[in-house]
């Protein structure tokens, strides 16, 4: 019986799978490309030479330095010994194109602000099941700062199913709005248990994420209606009124500007995006208005 690994990693064995997941970012010949745990390298031996750099953000430090070694006379390949949580994706684009073989150390706080905006990313990755939500949104960071381009992300077919899930159905929530906010999502293809070493008890689904965050399109600034959409989906249970009045919105408020496409007593989950922008607009234009 296999061991499983020490940090819990089900590593990607299917051949064909590994071609399909390198495929879907497209063609990638003048791009550079973001691998998020890479493993033992499958579909890093892929991508790499298929892609203008490629850079490796793997936690395990053995696993780093396997990879390192494996890469070592691709001077377009750089392995970093990092956490991608911690790591400053728009950082990647502006390093020093003599990459040396041994995995680099990614630390935000030594490194130095760009002058300019670095060119668009893409991102490809095995998540990591136990991380996948707070991965996304620090993807989501990047992208709204305009990094990113296109992300082709595996993780467990539940969470892949809410993500991609409309407004109304059971499966939306917070992580689906977050993600539609800021990516076109495309539902690939899933990937049963045996495709892993070792196998996990989940499926796995792969999703292409392509960049396009909606704030002037729904006419909102980011950080207000990030900060309002997490209110309203902070209790499912509760519909979305009473999730805005426990978040400081007082009946008054919310009556006085309650736009008539949204059902008094609809929760958050039905609502759509548009919706939502509608009535965060109202909210702020009330507020202005009382000061």
């Amino acid at each position: 019986m296999s061991k499983k690994p020490k940090l819990g990693q089900n590593f990607l064995v299917d051949e064909s799978a590994c071609l399909r997941i390198s495929e879907s970012l497209g063609d990638t010949r003048a791009r550079t490309v973001v691998e998020i745990g890479p493993g033992h390298g499958a579909i890093t031996d892929l991508l790499a030479p298929r892609c203008a750099r490629l850079h490796c953000i793997e936690f395990d430090p053995a696993l780093a330095r396997e990879l390192a070694f494996r890469f070592r006379n691709d001077p377009h390949v750089t392995i970093h010994n990092a956490d991608i949580l911690q790591t400053d994706l728009s950082q990647l684009e502006s390093q020093n194109s003599n990459l040396e073989a041994e995995p680099s150390s990614l630390n935000p706080s030594s490194l130095s602000a760009q002058p300019n905006p670095p060119s668009t990313l893409d991102v490809i990755g095995n998540l990591p099941y136990y991380i996948t939500s707070d991965i996304l949104l620090h993807l989501f960071i990047a992208a709204r700062k305009g990094i990113l381009a296109r992300a082709v992300l595996m993780m467990q077919r539940e969470v892949a199913e809410r993500i991609a899930s409309a407004p109304g159905s059971s499966d939306y929530g917070a992580l689906s709005a977050f993600t539609q906010l800021h990516a076109h999502v495309t539902n690939l293809f899933t990937l049963p248990p045996n495709a892993f070493s070792p196998p996990p008890d989940v499926y796995s689904t792969v999703l292409r994420l392509d960049f396009a965050p909606r704030f002037t399109e729904l006419g909102v600034e980011p950080e207000g209606f990030n900060t309002f959409l997490r209110s309203t989906f902070a209790q499912k249970r509760k519909t979305l009124a009473n999730n805005l009045r426990v978040a400081g919105y007082s009946s008054a408020q919310l009556t006085s500007v309650w736009p008539a496409s949204i059902p008094a007593q609809a929760r958050s989950e039905a609502v759509p995006l548009e919706a939502m922008a509608e009535l965060y607009r109202a909210l702020s234009t009330n507020a202005t208005e009382s000061l």
